[in-house]
């Protein structure tokens, strides 16, 4: 299905990142809002911050939408800014 929307991210993969699509192009894994406000400033978009990519149209999410950065449909959704957690065993 193409998109009318110039900026896609796609569903999160094992590790929980999520593929980055503008203009057709691939910029890369994002794992947080952070970082996907990070790609679109690469695109030219310099002044864009994390509210900027929560309010934008430009953007269609797929797989979920901007607060899951997890693949495991069991485990609860991870909010975009929370940090990573590790379990010491």
């Amino acid at each position: 299905m193409a998109s009318d929307r110039p900026v896609v991210v796609y569903p999160p993969d094992e590790q929980g990142g999520r593929r980055v699509r503008v203009d057709g192009t691939i910029l890369g894994l994002a794992y947080s809002v952070r970082d996907v406000a990070a790609f679109m400033q690469e695109a030219g978009l310099q002044g864009w911050d994390e509210m900027d990519v929560v309010r934008s149209a430009l953007i269609e999410w797929r797989g979920g939408g901007l607060d899951i950065w997890t693949s495991c449909p069991s485990s609860a959704p991870a909010l975009a800014t929370a940090p990573a957690l590790a379990t010491v065993i």
